[in-house]
């Protein structure tokens, strides 16, 4: 059995040059996943959340395009949330029957990467559109909840830019992962905020009910002392007319003692 030849100087040289590349690419995935986790952590509304990761994804690879997908209800149409090349669009509906690498992600829950888009079988219906562009390449990753594909990142490459490699896809699954923990956080802050201002609202209403009542039983009261108050005075005894001052002085004690909480 033969020894393979030793790697030649040029051989190794390049072997090692493009490993320093591999691990220099790794480092800035690293940063980006620092600077992503910093940004959503200063922020518990998911607008801002989901337009600050397409920002980064978009600035890390020089994308033309880095959106946000969120799905909806059976599955026909999904919402364009956030979008790095254009962070003004924040709810579009598009009609996945016209994207059908979206609609196999969310399906799938699986990454869908398509190397060369304008010359895919699936894309030939918007192929002007991606010559256009100039467009490259495609991949979409999948945005899990529980399990399930609720939405997913799409992203999309110049033809004269990086091409993707298999550690930039798992930096992109990577972040896709932050994605869905950081909506599941924002929409029970959102349902906490939402309870609290549900609660806030009935304790106020029940304010304004005991308020009524009280103002109700004021009412009636001097509407029935008016004319008889001195007279209906005089039939109390005095030991009577105290117990009542005492059992009225208890009961305002007790309730600003309750109303402390």
């Amino acid at each position: 059995m033969s020894t393979p030849p030793e790697a030649g100087p040029a051989e190794a040289a390049a072997a090692l040059s493009a490993r320093i590349e591999e691990l220099e690419r790794e480092r800035e995935h690293l940063l980006a996943i620092v600077e992503i986790l910093q940004e959503i952590s200063g922020t518990l509304h998911f607008v801002d959340i989901l337009q600050a990761i397409a920002r980064k994804i978009g600035e890390a690879f020089g994308l033309d395009r880095a959106s946000i997908i969120l799905s909806d209800k059976g599955g026909h149409t999904a919402r364009l949330v956030a979008s790095y090349e254009d962070p003004t669009i924040r709810n579009l509906v598009i009609d996945l029957a016209r994207y059908p690498e979206i609609k196999r992600a969310m399906e799938t829950g699986e990454t869908v990467f398509v190397a060369d888009a304008p010359g895919d079988p699936l894309l030939q219906h918007v192929k002007g559109a991606l010559d256009r562009r100039k467009v490259r390449s495609i991949t979409v990753v999948p945005i899990k909840y529980r399990g399930a594909a609720i939405g997913c990142l799409f992203l999309r490459t110049f033809k004269d830019g990086t091409t993707f490699t298999d550690v930039d896809i798992r930096f992109c699954q990577i972040v896709a992962e932050l994605t869905g923990k950081a909506l599941r956080n924002a929409h029970r802050y959102e349902q906490l905020v939402r309870r609290s201002k549900e609660t806030t609202l009935e304790m106020r209403r029940a304010d304004q009910q005991r308020l009524a009542l009280v103002s109700y039983l004021q009412r009636l009261l001097a509407a029935f002392t008016v004319h008889d108050r001195a007279s209906l005075e005089q039939l109390l005894s005095e030991s009577t007319a105290a117990e009542l001052e005492r059992l009225v002085g208890v009961t305002m004690a007790v309730l600003a003692e309750e109303a402390k909480g």
